[in-house]
């Protein structure tokens, strides 16, 4: 049995009935809304997205929304990327940064008019930040939060169910590129998309009334590819390589410590927000940087509360900041935010609650 006591602090997404009646077991808190993590059966969870195709309401991933005359120089005073080239119906990976080149958030940025752009956001208030930014620099934008909340099909066979819905167009839709569209009258955006790289796509619901009638809508027609629930909380994302700012960044993280340097592009204008910071960063050289770990032991322990101390010979190098049991590789796997001269390979000591283990770094992503 799941509960959540009501408050008008907390949201649910227009998914979240459908999420209940799928058998939503544990949730978490992002962007002050309900995110499901578990339908109760984590393994078949995972096999799931591995082999097959999993549906996700991932409405927790807010829109913020840039619409007005002065919505492009917006976006590219918010970025640290160069968005001359981007067009209507194309999305970008951008990670957001603060003044001192710190990364706030790592939203894909949409756009779906000169004038129209949206940051999917993952957990933050950005909608606060870009708000402040427009104000501060006086430009003619409007920021909101619009009536749009994603619902995710993943795995190798979302393809085929999102195609068998909408039609074959969609096999032809680059990774990030999306069109807008309607089922049975109900309006939305398709991007190729999503946190796993097993493929798959993410449907944006623009009216937040119709997110049952969309859920069964995919729901019954994935039945001959086997879909069920799932959320963005399996180890494969971990497998993957995929980052999770919040979690695997702290409040001194650039992008380039966490293998995000390709999505900078160091050449853009002076008043992009952090660009001058991050110029100092990377002429300078990063202090740490993201390898993964596997640590020793056949008994899944995954991370707690807390990011735990890596030591190397009694001297703390780092810190982990995720782990996982993996399926597939039958051990415990995370990220370590460490020492930059502390190569792949290395044997280090992970500080656990009941002691420390022993663990070895390697590149990422596991697989």
């Amino acid at each position: 049995m799941f509960s959540i006591f009501p408050t008008a602090r907390l949201r649910p997404s227009p998914f979240y009935q459908s999420a209940l009646a799928e058998g939503m077991v544990a949730a978490s808190v992002y962007n002050r809304m309900i995110m499901p993590t578990s339908y109760g059966d984590p393994e078949a969870e995972y096999w799931r997205l591995i082999n097959g195709v999993s549906q996700w309401d991932v409405g927790v991933e807010r829109q913020v929304q840039l619409k007005g005359p002065d919505a492009g120089r917006l976006a590219q005073i918010l970025a640290p990327r160069d968005l001359s080239g981007c067009k209507v119906g194309q999305g970008k990976y951008v990670p957001l940064c603060n003044h001192r080149g710190t990364i706030l958030n790592d939203p894909i940025l949409l756009k779906l008019a000169d004038d129209l752009y949206w940051l999917s956001i993952a957990d933050s208030d950005i909608w606060f930040w870009a708000g402040a930014i427009a104000a501060e620099r006086g430009l003619n934008v409007e920021v909101s939060e619009p009536d749009v909340s994603p619902m995710a099909l993943q795995g190798p066979k979302a393809e085929e169910v999102v195609a068998h819905v909408l039609g074959d167009w969609v096999r032809d839709l680059k990774y990030f590129w999306f069109k807008e569209t309607e089922i049975d009258g109900i309006p939305i955006a398709v991007q190729r998309s999503g946190w796993s790289k097993q493929g798959g796509f993410e449907i944006y619901l623009k009216d937040g009334s119709k997110g049952t009638r969309l859920w069964n809508i995919f729901k019954e027609a994935g039945q001959p590819w086997g879909i069920g629930p799932g959320a963005p909380a399996t180890p494969e994302r971990t497998e993957s390589g995929l980052l999770s700012v919040g979690g695997d960044t702290d409040d001194q993280t650039n992008p380039f410590e966490v293998r995000l340097g390709k999505y900078i592009d160091l050449d853009v204008p002076d008043d992009v927000i952090g660009i001058k910071a991050l110029r100092q960063i990377k002429a300078e050289g990063v202090q740490r940087h993201q390898l993964g770990l596997i640590l020793d032991g056949e008994t899944a322990k995954p991370l707690g509360f807390q990011r735990e101390a890596i030591e190397v010979d009694g001297t703390r190098v780092g810190t982990m900041t995720n782990c996982n049991w993996s399926f597939r590789m039958k051990a415990n796997i995370g990220f370590a935010l460490i020492r930059a001269d502390v190569m792949p390979d290395t044997t280090v000591q992970v500080i656990r609650p009941d002691g420390p283990v022993s663990a070895r770094l390697v590149p990422l992503p596991f697989l």
